[in-house]
């Protein structure tokens, strides 16, 4: 199949905008990346959530980065959680209907796009890893990661004045102590809630995460959606 940059998904509310990039490897894992608030001025767009979509193209995965409803060309109204949660979740049912042979999914996401990704989690047993990146730990609750489900990174800047370091350290904590999972936790010193000035500190570390975890293999079988 060839690279199809620009595609439009069908969502609940109606038309998903995205844009894709489709490994020539046949058998190379997925990933979708989930963008900050819609009422923020968050797209698909965002210098992080492009970042992380190009750390996961280096790394040979089929890639999806998509606007929740509302947002430039994608059809409805913001839904505070409930409905962007559903556009993730069609977004990934369209990545796996093109990627059958998909021996791994991740998710990743900033901001807002951290407290989707997260709830997608406990919906899609599928998932094998994440990548948070200052999920907002005191405006939403994350009390439905019990038990979270897959492991991966939380990454959070220490001048963060959107979200506060020491709420998201509360959340690491909790998801620590729970057993058959691994979450990591790394700060960046003197990043805000952007990572402005940071952004190759954050994609560094991102990088050798996935890296880390792709050398290890899979934790999860493959889940096979009908």
């Amino acid at each position: 199949m060839r690279a199809m940059p620009e595609i439009i998904i069908s969502g609940p509310e109606g038309r998903i905008e995205g844009r894709y990039h489709h490994s020539q490897n046949e058998k190379a894992p997925i990933a979708i990346i989930l963008h900050p608030h819609p009422q923020h001025g968050g797209t698909m767009n965002n210098t992080i959530v492009y970042q992380l979509y190009y750390i996961f193209v280096r790394k040979g995965f089929s890639v999806l980065r998509f606007n929740f409803r509302g947002v430039s060309r994608s059809q409805g109204a913001f839904d505070n959680g409930p409905g962007e949660l559903a556009d993730a979740a069609a977004a990934l049912d369209w990545m796996q209907s093109i990627n059958p042979n998909a021996p791994a999914c991740w998710v990743a996401g900033f901001s807002f796009g951290a407290w989707i990704g997260m709830q997608l989690l406990m919906r899609r047993p599928e998932v094998e890893g994440f990548l948070s990146i200052a999920p907002p730990a005191n405006m939403y609750d994350f009390a439905f990661l019990a038990p979270c489900p897959s492991s991966g990174i939380i990454v959070q800047g220490t001048n963060d004045d959107v979200v506060p370091e020491p709420s998201v350290e509360k959340l690491f904590q909790k998801l620590s102590q729970q057993k058959n999972i691994t979450v990591d936790y790394k700060l960046i010193k003197g990043a805000n809630h952007f990572f402005k000035g940071h952004l190759e500190e954050l994609t560094n570390l991102l990088e050798s995460y996935l890296e880390k975890r792709i050398a290890a293999g899979p934790r999860k079988k493959p889940v096979k959606r009908k």
